[in-house]
């Protein structure tokens, strides 16, 4: 039989500077690249608002986990949870003349099939009872059980 290598540690991403990933490497340089744009375009202020928004969201969306998931499939998650809740209230209103016509349709009878169950006796759980209990050591009554 042929014997097969199973893949470990799939979800660790290769480093390529010391503990720093390739998406987190690009999702830096990219935020580096905006800033230095505020810095070459702009005044001191909008270098500053610059650094600050884009820095901290490059370092939240490179650095931070949100239960074992990257920052962005969190938020990529949140965003589809808000579009389509999970939770669907049916706020159907009916006018009376469709509630007469649902009336109607569900006026079939539906027949209702009872299962008779066969009582157990007292005498036979007691005697079931025992040959669990023993491992099946005990043979039981002879009479009917």
């Amino acid at each position: 039989m042929q014997q097969f290598v199973v893949p470990q540690f799939i979800e660790v991403e290769d480093k390529i500077f010391g503990p720093i990933t390739t998406r987190q490497f690009l999702i830096l340089m990219g935020a580096g690249g905006l800033i230095f744009l505020g810095w070459t375009f702009g005044d001191f202020m909008t270098f500053v608002i610059t650094f600050l928004v884009v820095g901290g969201m490059a370092v939240l969306f490179a650095f931070v986990k949100v239960n074992g998931q990257v920052f962005h499939i969190f938020m990529l998650n949140v965003l589809i949870s808000l579009r389509k809740p999970s939770i669907r209230i049916w706020k159907k209103d009916y006018s009376n003349t469709e509630l007469d016509y649902l009336r109607k349709l569900g006026t079939e009878e539906v027949v209702v099939i009872e299962d008779t169950k066969k009582r157990v006796k007292q005498k036979h759980m007691k005697n079931l009872s025992l040959i669990v209990n023993t491992g099946g050591y005990y043979n039981g009554d002879d009479d009917g059980f």
